[in-house]
């Protein structure tokens, strides 16, 4: 994208985000003023204005404790706000179709939106609190393939976990138990299917105690990784170097045979959020022409951020593993996602001719840490 484009695109976030904190300052004044009749139109907006202004603060390169502060201050009002929003919106169809129904006057007396406004401020309060404490909780899913049988004819277990986005708001928080629960699976191979990082590895609050934690990690196969769309930008360098001091091995467009079992192959992200410092995706069929001299008999496992157009892998691969999706990770989104993709979460196989896709919904938060709807999961898969 040109600069011109990410200007114009940014000034319509801007545009978009703030025309909506209009309408919910809006809406909560016409509500609250019923119940407060001291409450004034300025003072409020002011002070919602202020508010609604710290998301935006925490993208400006602030001094660091004070960044730090907005930041997580920002990553929980956008829960707030989204939530806000939708009710809003929802009570004022509710209202729309009472008018139109006969069912209330119009014009919609002040009681009836002060009852409208607390309803929708309470579902926000409890989507929120729910989506918070949710956040903080981790379930462990399980699934079986059959995939023609490693190489020794024994399963292979793979400890699969996605979107820990370090640098997040509480991504830190829960490191050590994903790391326990991992380990008490013992598998035989853990994989992380991309963004490890939250877009800026100075976000991180104590990489030293992050890297020690997942030097932890136990397989006898080792920790192997794949790049999603937020483990880029200029902070690239740092990131590479931190997960070699984690003991985790990445894989950017290459492949490894391990122990003449099986085959991994791990991708980069087709839209990395400010490169890979000149690192780029491969045309997958180019990329698969390389694993000319490996015998075709082991499976092929590959890492994929993203699960879109998987119709770029075919018989030639047996088992794709992504995250990205979140599962939408706060009610409505989880709707939306499963329009977007073609398997959002979960086991998915087309037909017997394709590929096993494996999609898990992540083990941590993006932006708002909240989850609705959807989980937290670290992933245990049995191959046989």
């Amino acid at each position: 994208m040109s600069g011109f484009g990410m200007i114009f695109g940014l000034l319509g976030a801007l545009f978009v985000y703030g025309a909506a904190n209009v309408y919910i300052g809006r809406r909560l004044h016409q509500g609250l003023a019923r119940l407060f009749p001291s409450l004034r139109g300025r003072p409020f907006a002011w002070a919602y204005g202020a508010v609604a202004a710290a998301f935006v603060l925490s993208y400006f390169p602030l001094p660091g404790a004070i960044r730090g502060w907005v930041s997580v201050f920002g990553a929980y009002w956008m829960g707030i706000f989204v939530y806000l929003l939708l009710w809003l919106v929802v009570a004022d169809f509710a209202l729309t179709a009472g008018r139109l129904a006969g069912l209330i006057p119009s014009p919609t007396p002040g009681s009836v939106r002060l009852r409208a406004v607390g309803l929708a401020l309470l579902l926000t309060i409890g989507f929120t609190g729910y989506g918070i404490w949710h956040a903080t909780r981790i379930y462990e899913v399980r699934y079986e393939a059959k995939l023609g049988g490693p190489a020794n004819g024994t399963p292979l277990k793979i400890a699969l976990i996605s979107d820990l986005h370090l640098g997040a708001a509480r991504s830190e928080s829960r490191l050590g138990e994903i790391v326990g629960r991992i380990n008490r699976m013992e598998p035989d191979l853990v994989v992380m299917a991309g963004d490890i990082f939250n877009d800026d590895f100075r976000a991180i609050r104590n990489p030293g105690r992050a890297s020690e934690l997942l030097r932890r990690l136990e397989a006898g196969y080792g920790v192997y990784a794949s790049l999603g769309n937020h483990d880029g930008g200029s902070t690239f360098p740092q990131m590479l170097e931190f997960l070699k001091d984690s003991n985790i091995t990445v894989l950017m467009e290459e492949f490894t045979v391990i122990d003449n079992r099986f085959v991994l192959i791990g991708r980069l992200d087709p839209s990395p959020i400010g490169g890979y410092g000149g690192l780029e995706r491969q045309d997958t069929d180019a990329l698969l022409a390389g694993l000319a001299g490996v015998d075709p008999a082991l499976p092929r496992i590959v890492l994929d951020h993203t699960p879109s157009r998987l119709s770029q892998y075919g018989g030639e691969v047996d088992l794709i593993l992504s995250g990205h999706t979140h599962r939408g990770q706060m009610f409505p989104a989880n709707l939306i996602t499963r329009l977007l993709y073609e398997v959002d979460y979960g086991h998915y196989q087309k037909d017997p001719a394709s590929p096993h896709v494996i999609v898990t919904s992540g083990v941590g938060t993006w932006g708002m840490p909240m989850r609705v709807g959807t989980n937290c999961e670290i992933v245990e898969i049995v191959l046989h």
